[in-house]
């Protein structure tokens, strides 16, 4: 396969990934090498973690994050570990790695949540809405995401969504890169404590699952040095091929559920509508000027079992 200047040698293009929707590894290439100018400025400024299922859904996966003997083409970022040593995360700047990575049997892609030219300082703050298993209103994770949102209004901070393409819906806010990861992961935590506190029947910051009591889990674990969270547009490794979707706060009220996308209905939503994400980074907003407006706000939600 040719992509621009360079050749990739790609194989099992008829290796069935998802047994249940007959979609095979080459449906995938093709997926993302259709959404690739989509898909790509939302990763091209950050390192990325693979999920690799190289027999498909039926057979073993495994994380990989090191580009170790990747071709030298493919652009790399040094991530220091905290506790020592170095690897070299790849880069997906271009459709040809994007392929090169789908070829691997990298069904989906994890960026980073700060940029390859600061990896101290994140240019994101990601909410998780996860609901609880088998118990609880499912709907409850679509309400939350919407009273979180307008808890973001409050701080003056600008909310964005997506569908996770697995069980909920993750809600991101652009930042200032002002703040080291230990900021920004407390006040996403208390942003989410003041959800909790001002619904507490329906949320938790709870991370044991055996302690939700069928509460939607409202994660901010993910806004921390090291951690990741799914790309937009990015294949979900689970029967029918969702894929995490960003869209519009009205689709949110209208009913919109985290698996509404998937690799065989996405195509014709972007031939439709723009992408809801394109210029989000050019929205970032400082989270140390609204800290005073949100201790405000917690001081006046009674304290609950959060």
């Amino acid at each position: 396969m040719r992509i621009g200047n360079q050749t990739i040698e790609v194989s099992s293009l008829d290796k069935v990934y998802f047994p249940a929707d007959g979609l095979t590894k080459g449906d995938l290439i093709d997926y993302y090498l259709s959404v690739a100018d989509t898909i790509i400025p939302h990763l091209v400024r950050y390192g990325v973690t693979m999920h690799r299922f190289p027999d498909g859904l039926e057979g073993d996966d495994f994380v990989q994050k090191s580009a170790s003997n990747f071709p030298d083409w493919v652009s790399t970022v040094t991530i220091p570990r905290r506790r020592g040593g170095s690897f070299e995360a790849p880069i997906v700047d271009s459709k040809a790695t994007l392929a090169y990575l789908a070829n691997q049997a990298v069904i989906t892609l994890h960026p980073y949540l700060s940029r390859v030219d600061d990896l101290e300082h994140p240019d994101k703050m990601i909410f998780d809405l996860d609901p609880a298993e088998n118990v609880g209103d499912p709907e409850d994770a679509r309400i939350g995401a919407l009273r979180l949102r307008d808890i973001l209004t409050e701080l003056d901070l600008t909310a964005w969504v997506q569908t996770s393409g697995s069980k909920g819906y993750h809600v991101g806010v652009p930042l200032y890169r002002e703040l080291g990861f230990d900021d920004v992961r407390q006040y996403a935590h208390d942003v989410a404590l003041l959800l909790v506190r001002r619904h507490p029947e329906r949320y938790t910051v709870e991370q044991r699952k055996n302690k939700r009591q069928g509460r939607v889990f409202v994660d901010t674990l993910r806004n921390a040095y090291g951690a990741t969270a799914v790309a937009p547009y990015s294949v979900r490794a689970l029967p029918g091929a969702p894929v995490a979707t960003p869209i519009e706060w009205d689709e949110v009220e209208e009913g919109t559920e985290p698996r509404d996308w998937d690799l065989k209905n996405i195509l014709k939503r972007l031939a439709q509508r723009d992408d809801p994400w394109a210029d989000i980074r050019r929205h970032g907003r400082s989270l140390s000027s609204r800290r005073k407006r949100l201790d405000d706000l917690l001081s006046e939600a009674p304290p609950a079992e959060e």
